[in-house]
């Protein structure tokens, strides 16, 4: 379930999106003016030709209403998972509004597809254990709240959404701090006096393991390690601070998904699901009103 604040800036977010990707065709579409007659009423099939998990109806409507037409007719709630050649929802109204909605429509929906299908798997491997997968902000410039609606739609779970709410101390960050001087508790310490609830730490070594810990980090995240490393550094944090949750991130694949959760990771957030996503097979097949 998305939180209501959250729906509410997705909403916004869409038809930025829209807005942006109308404006890359131009103010005029010159074929469509000299093949389509004045006013011809048709209906478009957006087919899953592909199949995959449903996702992105939000960005596909704002599209839609950004044209002049009216909401797609969905047949599938988001989440779904369609077998290939699946109808997705019909798009009605002038026939010159369709063909201006339709890429700029297919292109946000096939890459949610694609993103949602493949957080599914992920999510299927790990069914069992109590690890949730998380997104990362490895998205595609202007368009993360749709790849974060695509993570949702296939499982997974929210990860920070921004630089802002969250402290989140990584490899830059420590060797920032040793520059300086300045100790991980004191940032920590600060972030905590500015009402940041969520304080995670990267760590690399048990000396900062031990450190993050006596900071007073309510996350650690554990990068690039295998999950016997995992499952080790997991329970010597614990034993310093037993309510601490753990992320494993960096190299996890389908292959090794569910190792990683099995050695402890509450938390198992994958860049791939975003960045090397493959697009869903998503068209639109025209039928002309009569």
């Amino acid at each position: 379930m998305i939180e209501r604040d959250l729906r509410i800036r997705i909403a916004a977010d869409a038809e930025r999106v829209a807005d942006a990707a109308l404006q890359e065709e131009g103010d005029r579409d010159v074929t469509t003016d000299l093949c389509v007659a004045a006013n011809q009423i048709a209906t478009g099939a957006i087919e899953c030709r592909s199949g995959g998990v449903v996702a992105g109806l939000t960005y596909a409507d704002a599209v839609a209403v950004a044209c002049g037409l009216q909401l797609v007719n969905w047949y599938h709630a988001p989440g779904t998972d369609l077998p290939p050649g699946s109808t997705l929802g019909l798009l009605q109204g002038d026939l010159a509004r369709i063909l201006r909605a339709e890429r700029p429509l297919l292109n946000l929906l096939q890459r949610a597809v694609g993103i949602a299908t493949v957080t599914q798997a992920f999510v299927d491997r790990v069914a069992g254990t109590p690890a949730r997968i998380l997104h990362t902000r490895k998205t595609a410039p202007g368009l993360r709240l749709l790849d974060v609606t695509a993570v949702l739609a296939g499982g997974g779970h929210v990860h920070r959404l921004d630089l802002s709410s969250t402290v989140m101390v990584k490899d830059n960050h420590w060797r920032a701090l040793a520059m300086t001087g300045k100790r991980l508790a004191a940032a920590l310490e600060e972030a905590r006096a500015l009402g940041m609830v969520d304080c995670f730490v990267e760590v690399e070594s048990p000396g900062q393991i031990a450190e993050a810990c006596a900071a007073g980090a309510n996350r650690l995240l554990i990068d690039n390690q295998a999950p016997d490393t995992v499952r080790a550094w997991a329970a010597e944090a614990r034993v310093r601070r037993p309510e601490i949750s753990i992320e494993a991130t960096g190299g996890v694949t389908l292959a090794n998904v569910r190792a990683y959760a099995e050695a402890g990771a509450d938390y198992i957030s994958i860049g791939a699901i975003t960045h090397s996503v493959q697009a869903g097979d998503v068209a639109l097949e025209i039928a002309a009103e009569t």
